[in-house]
């Protein structure tokens, strides 16, 4: 019997990871203890998903646990052993706010929980590809020093720039200013590269830019274009902070992201790490974000804009997907920014 090990399983990568794989004949281990609950108050609650996992995924087997705890993990790991055929690994404190103020408890779930993990792989299922839902903010503000040019409705980088298709993995994590997120993130990155290159764990990192999907529980801190939808169609007020509102994300579906976890797992490598998110294809200026869910939802967002940007936060980012569609050309892109805020505002409406 095969069982996919996911924690965050009732977070937006860790919900798609248990539906999606659940569908390709694997049994779930779902490890969740609702901390989003503790993180954003009751928006960030994911008792619904779980309810929902529950009920539509029959081999799905929940379980409240803390990624912090090594033992209460071994528990599981030693139950399962070699029928555990892949980790993935979406459990962490997304929020950059939250960490500047609870620094210890940030380091110990992102960091910590991440070791954990990775150790109790590297003893009970060493086969199993190890997938770690890293991300963009281990580059720091370093994609701030690009050459930019401000456009009426958003910053973009200079055609000529050898970025011009995206950031790719090259750019440096060194040198440059981090948010507490953003290092705790960055030591889970490199210990999971460290235990692909030096321990031979089949590892995986993938910084990701903005993930979004039906099961996001957007809330104030994390998670932008479910959020933006969600207070449009509560006709609450956004607030724009930093950069005009013309900053840059590039966006990706969780159904998007999770296949590519599947390719990886097919064909699983030593120590990767891959930039993933909407790239050329799917990406948007917070402005232009706004004005999409306002011409959809044919609803005016009332909104107010504060001047100081947040400290680390990206002017653009747009990650280049070259290196892994180099290593695995049968993963595509079905989501554009588009499609995805339609979906939102057709999941967030009734």
């Amino acid at each position: 019997m095969n069982f996919a090990l996911i924690t965050g399983s009732c977070g937006l990568v860790g919900s798609e990871s248990s539906i999606f794989f659940s569908k390709k004949k694997f049994q779930i281990i779902g490890i969740d203890n609702n901390y989003r609950k503790r993180f954003f108050g009751n928006e960030g609650d994911i008792t619904w998903i779980k309810k929902n996992l529950k009920k539509n995924i029959k081999n799905y087997n929940h379980l409240d646990i803390d990624i912090r705890s090594y033992s209460k993990l071994e528990k599981v790991f030693s139950k399962y052993k070699n029928n555990i055929k892949v980790i993935i690994h979406a459990a962490a404190q997304p929020s950059h706010d939250w960490a500047k103020n609870k620094p210890f408890v940030d380091f110990e779930i992102n960091a910590k929980g991440t070791l954990n993990l990775l150790e109790l792989t590297k003893i009970y299922c060493p086969s199993a590809p190890f997938i770690f839902m890293s991300t963009n903010k281990i580059y720091g503000d370093n994609p701030n020093y690009l050459p930019l040019v401000e456009k009426k409705t958003r910053w973009e980088i200079k055609n000529t720039h050898r970025f011009k298709k995206g950031i790719d993995e090259s750019m440096s994590i060194d040198n440059c200013t981090h948010s507490f997120f953003g290092t705790s993130k960055a030591y889970a990155d490199l210990v999971v590269q460290e235990y692909g290159k030096n321990i031979g764990l089949k590892t995986a990192c993938f910084r990701a830019g903005c993930i979004t999907g039906p099961n996001h529980s957007g809330a104030k801190l994390h998670g932008f274009l479910s959020y933006l939808v969600k207070s449009s169609l509560k006709k609450k007020k956004y607030t724009l902070i930093g950069y005009k509102g013309k900053q840059v994300r590039d966006n990706i579906h969780s159904h998007d992201l999770v296949s590519c976890f599947w390719e990886f797992y097919k064909k699983p490598r030593k120590g990767e790490v891959y930039n993933i998110g909407g790239g050329r294809y799917s990406n948007c200026s917070i402005l232009e974000a706004l004005n999409l869910v306002e011409k959809i939802s044919k609803i005016r967002i009332k909104k107010n804009y504060l001047k100081a940007n947040r400290i680390g936060d990206h002017i653009w980012y747009i990650s280049d997907l070259t290196k892994f569609k180099k290593h695995y050309p049968f993963w595509h892109q079905i989501y554009s920014t588009k499609k995805i805020i339609n979906e939102l505002i057709k999941k967030f409406k009734y």
